[in-house]
């Protein structure tokens, strides 16, 4: 009996001096939190996962779907896992990102994209942790920012690195909602922290800010009406009727997060990868319009924002673009009417039609009456022109 307490003795001094390790890697890599959960921390997951997909709310996310049993129990990810390592860093502006929301003539970019892709750079960081920790312990461990499917959030509150809020999205009392996640798996035994509470409260700041009411009730979201969701997952032409909601927002949306009181602990971003490009905080939506792939490609380099592509891209800049009330801005619009991309020429005519009168449209159309595609020739038609 004594051989077997001195065993377990050495293996919980061993526990507790490799999580201490990991940590404090962690700390000195740049991450402003790390937290352990164990594996079976969020037994809710997989009934809510299914609801969510069942009511279809991922819209077009069709891997959600497709990897459902996985991303619902890290067990099925990966048989092995003992222990789970959440990682967060600060992303936080320095600034209310909303108050641009005012300049309609500027196109608002969500705060994480003003900068280098946070993938890039939370995995290089997360490497670097997790070869010096299977080194110290002799231990198999896999990492994951985005790149499989795992429900970093729940896993992050069972942690305790903060709580699920109303709208879904991680609420730290130190840091606000401003974290990037990342994970660690790993077959080493390490010491779980105690999971957060939720500070949320009566609270609906986030769920009222939303402008296009994309929350159907607390802790539940519905992406197809979510900006962010429509701006960068979303392929083809926007629903109509949300599309004056989006004002300048061409990629991404804050509004629920900025919203959130929490943030008067926030802090501004250390890491200065994470922290904005100049011409990323207030770019004139006209700049963009004129923007070919090339010149797409080359000013958005290492950004996130390269990944939706420059069609994508310049949809989105058109919404802004017919949400400004800037009638300037109209033969930079015109000149998209025969763009290659359909998806553009759709978003052209819409844009020109709350811009420019009719006389103005009819006009332009006469000069495409070779468009064949549906989709634009509907934005013709809602128009008044046909």
């Amino acid at each position: 009996m004594m051989g077997q307490a001195a065993s377990l003795e050495r293996q919980r001094e061993r526990q507790v001096k490799l999580t201490a390790f990991l940590k404090q890697e962690a700390a000195d890599k740049g991450f402003d939190l790390c937290r352990i959960t164990l594996p079976d921390a969020i037994p809710q997951a997989p009934a809510r996962l299914r609801q969510f997909l069942e009511a279809g709310r991922h819209g077009t996310m069709e891997w959600m779907a497709e990897t459902q049993a996985r991303r619902a129990d890290p067990r099925v990810l990966w048989s092995e896992v003992r222990s789970i390592a959440i990682f967060a860093m600060n992303y936080g502006p320095d600034h209310d990102p909303r108050a641009l929301q005012g300049d309609r003539a500027k196109a608002a970019i969500s705060v994480y994209a003003r900068n280098r892709d946070y993938h890039d750079i939370i995995k290089g960081r997360l490497k670097e942790v997790a070869t010096r920790f299977a080194a110290r312990a002799g231990e198999d461990v896999k990492v994951f920012v985005d790149t499989a499917p795992v429900m970093e959030k729940p896993l992050a509150a069972a942690a305790g690195l903060g709580w699920q809020g109303k709208h879904t999205n991680l609420v730290s009392r130190d840091f606000g909602s401003w974290l990037f996640l990342g994970s660690l798996f790993t077959t080493a035994e390490l010491d779980a922290d105690e999971a957060e509470r939720d500070h949320c409260g009566s609270c609906r700041a986030c769920l009222d800010a939303c402008p296009t009411a994309a929350f159907p009730a607390p802790y539940q979201i519905d992406a197809r009406r979510c900006i962010s969701y429509l701006t960068i997952e979303h392929k083809g032409v926007i629903d109509r009727n949300l599309r004056p909601a989006f004002g300048n927002r061409i990629y991404g949306c804050d509004d629920c997060l900025a919203a959130c009181p929490w943030n008067k602990f926030a802090q501004q971003a250390q890491e200065m990868k994470l922290q904005a490009r100049k011409e990323l905080n207030a770019p004139d939506i006209e700049s963009f319009l004129s923007l070919d792939d090339a010149g797409f490609r080359h000013f958005f380099s290492g950004s996130p924002v390269k990944r939706i592509g420059r069609n994508r891209f310049v949809r989105n800049v058109l919404i802004a673009a017919g949400n400004s009330g800037k009638p300037e801005l109209a033969p930079a619009c015109a000149a998209l009417i025969a763009d290659d991309s359909a998806d553009v020429r759709a978003m052209a005519v819409w844009a020109l039609s709350r811009l420019k009168p009719l006389p103005y449209l009819q006009a332009l159309r006469a000069k495409r009456k070779n468009e064949q595609d549906p989709d634009v020739l509907r934005e013709w038609e809602a128009a008044g022109v046909t």
